[in-house]
């Protein structure tokens, strides 16, 4: 049986984030078989963030915005960053950046197939941890890092967790006059109808005339197909005035948000990661960054304490706040839309931002959570208590 040092059970955005942080953070040496049935040669999704500091993946930003736009039903606001910038990273510039970085070392093997067990190893690492594919091949390691996560396989006990679903459908227009503003991305434009959900639009322009156009929903049930493009062309044409563009590109996609904890051991020599490690923060959607900088601390507990499981987590305050956002937008999606308004309006956007990247005091915190309706918030924390301890909706049902 063949032995590695680390296996990366999927080669998506967190094996291989993971990977290329090894080899360039001090663990080069080390023989790593990255492992995923999908080739990943097609640029299947677009990865944003806010940062204030340079990052590893810097080489491939494909576009930053230093002012953002955010429009409630009767006013719009155009914010300046500073110090932080959005920026934009395609699916397909990360693969094929990380890859050719990869591949050329010997010591690092890719293998195309599917995997069928990941076995754990003991805690002295005298047994190592071992991985099948389907093809009947198998190997062992060290340390296994398990990325693989299939959205349909994933069930949540909703007798004590929220689970919501972010679904988007989203098109690159190009259109044949100057209509969008190069220079700010719009991350929620809610002049669009609810209609019994939290909706919004999403913009991320290129240029003038070109940009990413999506519609986002945060809800428990999926619209038909024909419902997400009738969404934007109502949006293109409603509130942008084009009635004339051209489809360049289409995505959609569905992310799981739920405060059910993922665990992060699954073993001895067993870690996951990204999705399944619970990297998606559950009141946003954002994985990118949180992952990347997982990464960061896993390199560095391993080369400082020889294994890779940090112990730096966000105060547990934060899986409280993102669990009552959960349960006010499952309880009365119609208040999401006014949350969101008093968030953007009533505070600095740098304590908006350190709050969404678990990062802000506690002081901060309380200052951010007296912008926004109480009632809701208050009923939700009760609910969310009673839910965790007894499992139910609770003494109202509310």
């Amino acid at each position: 049986m063949e032995h590695f040092d680390f296996i990366l059970a999927g080669g998506g955005a967190a094996g291989l984030s993971l990977a290329y942080h090894m080899v360039q953070g001090g663990l080069g040496d080390r023989r790593m078989l990255i492992i995923d049935l999908d080739t990943k040669t097609r640029n299947d999704r677009t990865w944003c963030f806010w940062i204030d500091r340079p990052m590893l993946f810097d080489p491939i930003v494909a576009r930053r915005w230093d002012h953002i736009w955010f429009h409630g039903p009767d006013r719009s606001h155009r914010f300046a960053m500073a110090p932080f910038e959005y920026r934009m990273i395609r699916g397909i510039d990360f693969y094929e950046y990380t890859r050719n970085a990869l591949v050329r070392l010997e010591n690092v093997t890719f293998l195309q197939a599917r995997v069928s067990a990941v076995e754990d190893g003991s805690a002295d690492g005298v047994e190592k941890a071992r991985v099948r594919t389907e093809d009947g091949q198998e190997f062992s390691a060290d340390w296994v890092f398990n990325s693989l996560f299939v959205p349909r396989d994933f069930t949540v006990d909703q007798s004590r967790y929220y689970f919501l679903k972010q679904h988007f459908a989203g098109w690159v227009i190009k259109t044949k006059t100057p209509v969008f503003d190069p220079d700010a991305a719009t991350l929620f434009d809610l002049r669009i109808p609810q209609d019994g959900a939290f909706r919004f639009m999403y913009l991320l322009p290129i240029s003038e005339t070109e940009s990413l156009v999506e519609y986002t929903l945060f809800s428990e049930r999926l619209l038909p197909q024909e419902e997400y493009q009738q969404g934007i062309r109502d949006y293109l044409e409603g509130e942008l005035g084009i009635s004339e563009y051209e489809i360049l590109e289409e995505e959609s996609g569905i992310i799981p948000m739920t405060d059910q904890p993922f665990p992060v051991r699954e073993g001895h020599r067993i870690m996951n990661i990204g999705t399944r490690g619970g990297r998606v923060k559950a009141s946003t959607g954002f994985a990118f960054f949180r992952t990347n900088r997982d990464s960061e601390r896993i390199v560095a507990s391993l080369l400082q304490k020889g294994t890779p499981f940090h112990d730096q987590r966000p105060p547990r305050r934060y899986r409280t706040f993102d669990s009552m956002l959960l349960s006010v937008l499952h309880h009365h999606p119609d208040q999401g839309r006014d949350i969101f308004v008093k968030l953007f309006e009533r505070n600095p956007l740098m304590r908006l931002f350190r709050f969404l990247d678990e990062e802000g005091s506690l002081a901060e915190n309380v200052k951010l959570m007296s912008t926004v309706p109480w009632a809701p918030f208050i009923s939700a924390w009760f609910r969310v208590k009673w839910r965790q301890r007894f499992g139910g909706a609770g003494v109202s049902g509310n």
